[in-house]
């Protein structure tokens, strides 16, 4: 006698690109189930030859098949302009997002130069958008708001005499050094 071991896999996919094909797939059959309809319909009520009702026929699905070949073209195309229009500032329905204090792009997005060209942001993944500002020494960079607040380090020293510290002094101070010009390199 043997034994069956049971495994159990749970799958979990994307089925909303299949929906999306059958719905389409759904609606091409309904539109020629009307086409057959109304072609027979043709034939029976208004007296039309086999010949017409055919060519109805054919025709109704000529044009189903162009308007489902062409919908891909239509779709990129509609696309490429609101980029376009939005790159440029208009278009109709096109928000207009502000980036004087900063943010954060997650998709790519076109935007104009001022040279008259157009760059191309956030093709690679998230990119901040940082507001430059200029310092009192002309230079024009990155400011801190200062929010973080001042950092406190606090060094414990232990020692058994005056005398060993005032030998460990440097040594102190050199570490102090160190961590003032870290923290400025983070600024």
């Amino acid at each position: 006698m043997t034994t069956l071991d049971t495994i159990s896999v749970d799958i979990t996919a994307d089925s909303s690109r299949f929906r999306s094909e059958l719905e389409q797939a759904t609606r091409m059959a309904e539109g020629f189930g009307r086409s057959i309809t109304s072609a027979l319909e043709g034939a029976v009520l208004r007296g039309n030859s086999l010949s017409d009702v055919l060519r109805s026929l054919a025709l109704d699905l000529s044009r189903m098949a162009l308007k489902s070949a062409l919908q891909p073209l239509q779709s990129g195309l509609a696309g490429f302009l609101d980029n376009a229009l939005g790159a440029i500032g208009g278009g109709q329905g096109l928000a207009v997002t502000p980036f004087a204090r900063g943010g954060v792009l997650d998709a790519p997005a076109l935007f104009p130069l001022g040279s008259g060209g157009l760059g191309l942001a956030g093709e690679a993944g998230a990119e901040a958008i940082l507001p430059l500002t200029r310092g009192a020494d002309g230079q024009l960079g990155v400011r801190s708001n200062g929010s973080a607040g001042a950092t406190q380090i606090t060094f414990n020293i232990s020692s058994p005499d005056a005398a060993s510290f005032r030998r460990s002094e440097t040594q102190i101070g050199a570490m102090v050094s160190r961590a003032v010009a870290r923290g400025q390199r983070n600024l």
